[in-house]
């Protein structure tokens, strides 16, 4: 008991002694007292557990000092990973950012909805009865006159202009959603 009171006091003593000094050594390298006390800290008690596997004649304080400095070594070392790491992924979030600031710097909107309308469209078209889908293209797409449809498909221009206007209206029903930026681009 005397023996374990005596070990104690000799711990105490040396823990306070060197405490300040080698925190400050710590210290001037991590540049975290809480960090650099913990760091002396655990030289100490390293120290301490090894105490008796050591040659009788090792300068302790040198001991001790040599373990804070491998262990601030090793903390500085951590960091320096950690760091790396944060800035590995700092750079591919910027990367990233670029990438999304880049992309959308070159969009266009309305050659979006005029993808997404040349769709509906075809679509739509698709879904009409032959004549009406060929008086349609033949009006819209090859910019022939009614009376010229007419003449070509030997029907009554009437005929022309009720398929168109047919067409017409099924293509507003299906592009409702876009009748704003229609009505700007004038399509119908």
């Amino acid at each position: 008991m005397e023996e374990q009171q005596t070990d104690m006091r000799l711990f105490s003593i040396l823990f306070e002694k060197y405490k300040e000094p080698f925190t400050l050594f710590a210290n001037s390298y991590i540049r975290d007292r809480v960090v650099s006390e913990d760091i002396y800290v655990e030289a100490m008690m390293h120290y301490w557990e090894k105490r008796h596997e050591l040659p009788s004649d090792t300068n302790i304080p040198a001991y001790i000092l040599t373990s804070v400095k491998n262990k601030a070594l090793n903390h500085l070392r951590h960091l320096d990973v950690k760091t790396e790491a944060e800035e590995l992924l700092l750079s591919h979030s910027v990367r990233e950012l670029n990438f999304r600031i880049s992309s959308l710097e070159s969009c266009d909107p309305s050659e979006l909805f005029t993808t997404e309308m040349r769709e509906i469209i075809r679509k739509a078209l698709g879904e009409l009865p032959e004549q009406s889908r060929l008086i349609f293209r033949k009006s819209r797409f090859e910019n022939k006159t009614n009376r010229k449809i007419a003449e070509e498909l030997d029907i009554n221009i009437k005929t022309v202009e009720y398929h168109i206007s047919k067409t017409q209206k099924i293509l507003r029903l299906r592009l409702k959603d876009y009748l704003p930026l229609l009505i700007f681009l004038d399509c119908f």
